[in-house]
């Protein structure tokens, strides 16, 4: 048999978990005649499917800003925590997901999960059509939001397997850039889904929204069930077509990463950039209405938070291209800088402790200068630890899935420190100096062993 022919020979699709019996992306006859079909397949409906991961991690976020209004008594800090869970969520949910590919699979991994976030979708939407429910309901169903958040780590790992290196860049650029914005459809599609009885009488009344004096009929609970028939759709397209790729490896053997210090140095720099864009992309909104709400004339925070994790998605995706041309390791240290640069102006430019709404422009076009460059750092990032770890696939793959689970804390993290700085000091600039002095470290250690002429492992 000639190796044209092998290279198209179909394989065979085993178990449950649709095990493909061979896979050799670096094959070039094998990926022209079969490889490339069946790659980004799976990564169109990986991506759709992350897409609703993203939007119900962030619903939450998108949601507390209302919940006083309609009559919930929650202080300050209370709302902060219920923007925080999902993020406490996800980031302990992804260090599951970071061992579960190489043992169950793409097609269950993947489908199981998606159909997994009915349970907080349906479980907010009777919680916020009564003004009673308790406080601590509602943390419990933000924590299992933060399954949308939690199975980033399963779908990362899934597509690096799936590729070849020199596309690896772009394809997890485009799944995460695409993915990310899940949260600009949340904090975008919520405001007004739930201005109209977008389900008729089916899924109960309306709540009274009030707005100064005034009172007007709102129907939150539509925030969470336009997800409802999706993830049943993409979640049953994902089991039947869905396929796993062959590199298996027991929880025992995928402890070997921890033994590698570039496992760490990894973590710090994804921590930095997509610990980043997820935990302002929470905060931003509750941000927005502590600093600035107590102006006449305040802005409504839906309208503009959205625009955050618009910019950072975007630039992620179209960093993902430029990353696998000029390498990740250069674009991650001009990320670094920026990051370190803006919040160091948001400290000082008077942004953070406003005495009128004039400031409010300047305080949001530094928001969105964050936005823009951890999306850059999350595009380089990805295109930089398979290369790192280019002698393991497997521990590339599962590098992947590790990093995004400790950066997945960053809306538990952002959100409760810059709360807890707002409710101690009234301003949040103690957390932005603290954000500072990080993004130095991160930035130098990407510098030192990625980077410069003569590092250890250029990316």
């Amino acid at each position: 048999m000639s190796d044209a022919r092998s290279a198209a020979t179909p394989w065979e699709v085993k178990g449950w978990g649709g095990w493909l019996s061979r896979w050799e992306p670096e094959n070039h006859a094998f990926w022209q005649a079969a490889g490339s079909r069946v790659a980004w397949r799976t990564l169109t409906l990986t991506t759709v499917s992350l897409v609703l991961s993203f939007a119900t991690w962030f619903v939450v976020s998108a949601l507390v800003v209302r919940l006083p209004g309609v009559g919930f008594q929650f202080d300050t800090m209370q709302l902060f925590w219920l923007a925080a869970m999902p993020g406490l969520a996800g980031g302990t949910l992804r260090i599951i997901h970071s061992f579960l590919i190489p043992m169950y699979g793409s097609r269950l991994v993947i489908g199981i999960a998606t159909l997994l976030k009915l349970a907080p979708c349906l479980g907010l939407a009777l919680a916020v059509m009564n003004p009673a429910t308790p406080f601590w309901v509602f943390m419990l169903l933000a924590f299992l939001a933060g399954m949308g958040g939690g199975d980033f780590s399963s779908y990362m790992p899934s597509t690096s397997l799936f590729f070849p290196k020199r596309l690896q860049g772009s394809a997890l650029g485009i799944q995460a850039g695409v993915g990310n914005f899940g949260v600009s459809l949340a904090q975008f599609v919520t405001p007004w889904i739930v201005g109209f009885a977008a389900f008729g009488s089916v899924v109960g009344g309306p709540q009274l929204l009030k707005k100064g004096e005034a009172l007007a009929p709102i129907w939150l609970q539509n925030a969470m069930l336009w997800y409802v028939p999706l993830l049943v759709l993409i979640g049953a397209i994902c089991l039947l077509m869905l396929r796993s790729v062959p590199v298996k490896a027991s929880f025992r053997e995928q402890l070997d990463i921890f033994r590698n210090k570039h496992t760490w140095f990894c973590t710090a720099t994804y921590v930095m950039t997509f610990g980043s864009f997820s935990g302002f992309a929470a905060a931003f909104p509750l941000m927005i209405k502590t600093i600035y709400g107590g102006f006449p004339g305040a802005p409504d925070p839906l309208a503009y938070a959205f625009l955050g994790p618009l910019i950072g998605s975007a630039t992620r995706v179209g960093f993902g291209f430029v990353a696998d041309k000029v390498g990740g390791a250069i674009l991650t240290h001009l990320a670094g800088l920026a990051l370190l640069i803006t919040s160091v102006a948001l400290v000082f430019s008077g942004a953070l402790t406003p005495s009128s709404l004039e400031q409010f422009p300047l305080f949001v076009a530094l928001m969105l200068t964050l936005f823009l460059a951890s999306g850059v750092g999350n595009a380089s990032t990805f295109r930089q630890y398979p290369i790192i770890f280019s002698h393991s696939p497997r521990q590339g793959a599962q590098v992947l899935g590790w990093t995004a689970a400790v950066a997945a804390y960053g809306p538990f993290v952002f959100s409760s420190l810059v709360g807890a700085s707002i409710s101690s000091t009234g301003s949040a600039g103690s957390f932005f100096v603290g954000a500072a002095a990080f993004y130095l470290a991160a930035t130098a250690i990407n510098w030192w062993f990625y980077t410069r002429k003569g590092c250890e492992r250029p990316s």
